[in-house]
Order: C-alpha cells, then structure tokens, then sequence
C-alpha cells in the first residue's frame, strides 16, 4: 500500500563524519536560548535552516522564509552541503541506555508517496493539538525541501527487516552524532538493488503509521497540492510522480521489542476554588481509590485495568483503578469504537478531565489548564490549585487498533523516545 524510492540526501559535507556540532532537535521543541546556544556550537547547525532569523510576516521584507531560501540554496552552492551520489534508503540507528539497559532503535529512511489520510495508506494515529501550519508551509515553500523525516511505523514481526539493516552496517556510518541526552545516532546508505526491493516488498501491502510528525505530513501534503496546480498535473494511474508528490520519512518496526514508548502525564490546573474531598469523592464513583502506599508507579503499571497515581496539591497521593464493572465502552458516548473508548488517555480524557474539571479538545480555550509532562521524577509536582496525572504507556496493539479503525486517539497519547535528529539527512523538493 505505501510506495517507498530510494533518494539522493542532502547531507552536511563533514570530512570527519561527526554531525554532533550541526545537529538539533526538533524545531518545535526548541527554545529561543537553546537555539542561540546550537548556532554558538556551530553557525551551520541545522537550526539556522529549521528556525531562520527574521519576522514570521512572509510580507516584510528580509522575513524568515527568504532568510531560509538564501541559506539553502547558499549552503548547497558553496559546499557546506553536499547530495549523495547516488539514491539509496538509509539506516538510521539511534542507541541510548534505558533503565539501565542498552537499547538500540533502527530505521529506513526513505522517500514516502504522499497520500490523503483517507486512502488509509499512512494513518495517524492520535489527535495534534490546534496549532498553526503556515510557518512550516511558508519554509517548505521557500526552501522546497524536506529539512527533517516524519517518523512512522510499520509492521513487521517476522524481522525481514533486521537482515538488511545488518548487511548495510557492515560498512562505514556515513556521519554519527551525539544528542544532549547520549543519545548516539548512525546512518548508512543501502544501495543494493535486492535489499531495496525487500523493503519496497514489505512495505506494499501495509499501511504505515505516523508516530511523530503529523504537522510536516500535513504540511507536505499540503505543499504537494499546491505544486501539482501550478505546474497543471493531474496524476492518473501510474504517471510520472515529481519529488514533492512524495515526503522523506523514518520507518521503524513497530514489532521490534526495543522500542521505546514512554507515557506523557497531565497536570491540570484546578482553581483557586478547589476542593480536594469533593474531587475524591467525585473520582470515586468510576475508581477504586487505594492508599497513599499503593500510589508507587510499579503499582501503577502492573494494575490490570486503567488506572492513574493522582497528586492533589494538599500532597494527597493515591492510585485511582478504574472500578470493575465501570466499563468505558458503556459510559462513555459517541461514536467511537470500544477500543478508543478504553485507552487509558481516553478516559482521563473524558471521565475525569471533562467532567470534573471542564477541560477537553472539543473546547481548545480549556487546553490553556492543561499541560502535559514527559519526565516521571516531575509529574507529580504541581502548583497550588493544580491536580496531577501520573500515567502508562499506551501499547503498540492499542494504537493499531484505534488507527485502523481510521479513528485518533487523544492528543500527547504516546511519546516515542527518543526523538530523531534534525541535520542527518535532508531532501530537495525540486
């Protein structure tokens, strides 16, 4: 079902290999000091392509997407960056310790047919909060590249896979980088013919599923719709595809018992009129409500049925347990399938967060309470008039159960760590 090609990467030209000084995060998740300090390390690091200098107005003059065009296209002119000399997929390898344990993650980079989430060939697969998309539109128009991969999933339990990324690791790494965290991440080139067509193969009769990066889909597609009608083409059947009829994206093996899904907790803000006896009281009628010594997080993960450790700001600590005959699929309305109904981020979402405090998606002036926290030694910590979440991951069956049934789940459902590195690989649009 997804149609994958080999490309020619656009790659900073480094003779020692070691991207670490020109390599970021993610845009979105970078502050205004942490970019000042990237371009301080190095003034070619990829944040000056990602977040260039200059007004957001795309109609003053000396605004950040022409800054991003000259940049570009002066880079690739003098050399700083350079296109691979051939198309090929690339392995992306990222490995990093979790809990004390070595872990590595591998992918395929590889340029990805674009097509509407309704085909049902790339699937999203939770809720993206309200958030503006001219900003990448308008750079993505400036630059016509692909300055960072859509990271994705795809299914494939036999390990077919695994065979092809060992054969390409055999080689040199064509450039490795170290993240702030430790996380060390390699990349080679697979150009064989064969081991090609077992990754083209793998991927033809399955849909893939976005794990981050729903905004630069989006926004590709986007872009692509605006190319195909101002060079006039209709495609039909197998005509010609152009470059930007297809988006660069890192698929990872969603059977892989490697990967790594972390859970993001809610700390919601309360009020200054809350009280925390009718908030337990009011919990209470759908959850067992355990004592301060059954709150530990390995309680919280080991409990059979959703359950929640909750923090109220009077330091009241408790493991809330979805009662057993309280059945999400029954309590909660609308159309959704029973398995979106029971995720663990859905009822918080609409049997506690909505009910008990006003605070839900469909009403985006309620999310300004809500904030979502990744790092666990935090999650508890709240604020006077605030309530906290601590929260289980959701599982890989659960969100290829609710994606093919063509629904979302609830926005910050999974927290894929770690997150790709912006400057390994780019791509051009033209």
């Amino acid at each position: 079902m997804a149609r994958i090609l080999p490309f020619n990467a656009v790659m900073f030209d480094r003779d020692d290999r070691d991207f670490t000084p020109v390599t970021a995060p993610p845009y979105d998740v970078i502050s205004p000091e942490q970019r000042l300090a990237l371009l301080a390390k190095d003034p070619h690091n990829v944040v000056a392509l990602e977040l260039p200098e200059g007004p957001l107005d795309p109609t003053v003059p000396d605004n950040r997407y022409e800054t991003g065009r000259r940049r570009w296209r002066d880079w690739r002119s003098t050399g700083v960056l350079r296109e691979d000399d051939s198309p090929a997929i690339y392995v992306l390898e990222q490995t990093w310790e979790h809990e004390g344990r070595p872990v590595r993650r591998r992918a395929f980079v590889g340029a990805i047919e674009l097509r509407p989430f309704a085909d049902g060939v790339v699937l999203p697969h939770e809720r993206t909060l309200p958030k503006a998309l001219d900003d990448r539109l308008n750079l993505t128009r400036s630059t016509a590249a692909n300055l960072s991969q859509v990271f994705s999933l795809f299914s494939d339990p036999g390990r077919i896979s695994d065979a092809v990324f060992d054969r390409a690791m055999a080689e040199r790494p064509l450039m490795s980088a170290t993240d702030a965290d430790g996380v060390i991440s390699r990349v080679w080139a697979i150009r064989d013919a064969g081991d090609t067509a077992i990754l083209v193969e793998l991927l033809a009769d399955q849909p893939v599923f976005i794990a981050d990066g729903h905004h630069r889909y989006t926004t590709s597609l986007a872009y692509r719709d605006e190319r195909r009608t101002a060079d006039g083409r209709a495609l039909d059947g197998e005509a010609p595809r152009a470059a930007y009829d297809y988006v660069m994206m890192a698929l990872v093996n969603m059977d892989d018992p490697d990967l790594v899904v972390l859970p993001t907790h809610r700390v919601v803000r309360a009020g200054a009129d809350f009280d925390p006896e009718s908030f337990w009281f009011r919990l209470s009628e759908h959850f067992e409500i355990g004592d301060p010594t059954d709150a530990a997080p390995h309680e919280l993960i080991s409990a059979e049925r959703t359950a929640f450790v909750v923090r109220t700001a009077d330091g009241a600590e408790r493991l809330a347990r979805l009662r057993s005959g309280s059945d999400p699929a029954r309590i909660i309305g609308g159309t959704h399938s029973d398995a979106w109904k029971r995720l663990d981020v859905t009822v918080l979402q609409e049997m506690i967060l909505a009910p008990l405090f006003g605070v839900h998606p469909d009403e985006p002036a309620s999310l300004d309470r809500l904030r979502f926290v990744k790092e666990g030694h935090t999650a508890l910590e709240v604020a006077p008039d605030e309530v906290a979440f601590m929260m289980r991951a959701t599982g890989m069956d659960e969100l290829r159960a609710v994606a093919l049934n063509g629904e979302t789940m609830p926005q910050k459902s999974t927290y894929f760590y770690p997150k790709l590195l912006s400057g390994l690989l780019m791509r051009s649009l033209d």
